[in-house]
């Protein structure tokens, strides 16, 4: 028996030609991609969509792609070569930030991520929104004292780049 429930489907809000909606990806069919006012609406509409597709492969005596499965064998452990110049440079750069060098790594990474999956885009749209503002609607703020966070891309380093700091 056919269970779409098992399949990846996943729902974003996001801006599509204009208009806000949710939009349902299947990740086993990369062509599936459904459009609606609600995150319920819009994995619904995925979930027809992959019981519609799945009964039109029966009738035409095609197989279904099967789900993919979760690797839950992550350990979150990994073992990296590099070459000693780039050990060196990063342990160094590490030692200035007074962070280890696994968390240095670990920061990058998660900065490449969240640049690779959005997390830019968020922040310039924040920007322009801001920069939408007149002054007088910053008249009765009053800053707060907090630390910034430093933000790091590896690329300067791969490239012999100045040092650029690191969040952490």
């Amino acid at each position: 028996m056919f269970d779409a429930g098992l399949y990846n489907i996943t729902v974003r809000k996001g801006n599509f030609d204009g208009e806000v909606f949710f939009e349902a990806k299947v990740k086993e069919l990369p062509d599936v991609a459904e459009y609606a006012d609600s995150y319920e609406e819009a994995y619904l509409l995925a979930i027809d969509s992959l019981e519609t597709t799945a009964e039109a492969l029966a009738e035409q005596g095609k197989v279904m792609p099967s789900p993919i499965l979760e690797n839950d064998d992550f350990s979150g452990r990994i073992t990296l070569r590099m070459p000693k110049s780039i050990h060196a440079a990063l342990s160094s750069w590490s030692d200035s930030e007074d962070i280890s060098l696994n968390q240095l790594l670990v920061n990058c990474l998660a900065f490449t991520l969240g640049e690779k999956f959005g997390v830019t885009r968020t922040i310039h749209s924040i920007k322009s929104s801001i920069g939408s503002l007149n002054q007088t609607d910053f008249m009765n703020v009053q800053p707060k004292r907090q630390q910034v966070a430093k933000i790091v891309s590896i690329k300067p380093i791969m490239e012999g780049a100045t040092e650029q700091r690191c969040y952490g």
